[in-house]
């Protein structure tokens, strides 16, 4: 009879360490689903960011270059209130290379 208690206590604790061996296995396997899911997401942000990024033709701030007028910085950055937003710019006829000036895109208000 006392065979018989200790052999069944052994087997039960033997199914126990199983059971916490396969319970660790799948946890573990989960976490790495999990990391994989979240470093998948910050490649498919950084793609996205940088697909934005080309589509924005101005930055925020905008060095006028040789030969533009604000119509054409107005035209090729989607703002049409470039003048409004630069109280610096008194005369829109009196742009220089060099000038910098905010540009907001129209699609970004």
């Amino acid at each position: 009879m006392v065979c018989v208690v200790v052999c069944s206590r052994a087997a039960v604790a033997k199914k126990i360490s199983w059971y916490c061996a396969l319970f660790l296995g799948v946890m573990l396997v989960l976490s790495c689903c999990e990391s994989l899911s979240s470093e998948n997401e910050y490649r498919v942000r950084t793609i996205q960011l940088q697909v934005d990024r080309l589509n924005m033709p101005c930055d925020e701030i905008y060095v006028v270059h040789e030969g533009e007028t604000l119509q054409t910085i107005s035209e090729k950055c989607a703002d049409p209130y470039i003048v409004e937003e630069n109280p610096h710019i008194h005369d829109p006829d009196d742009v220089f290379p060099g000038l910098v000036i905010k540009i907001t895109p129209f699609k970004l208000r």
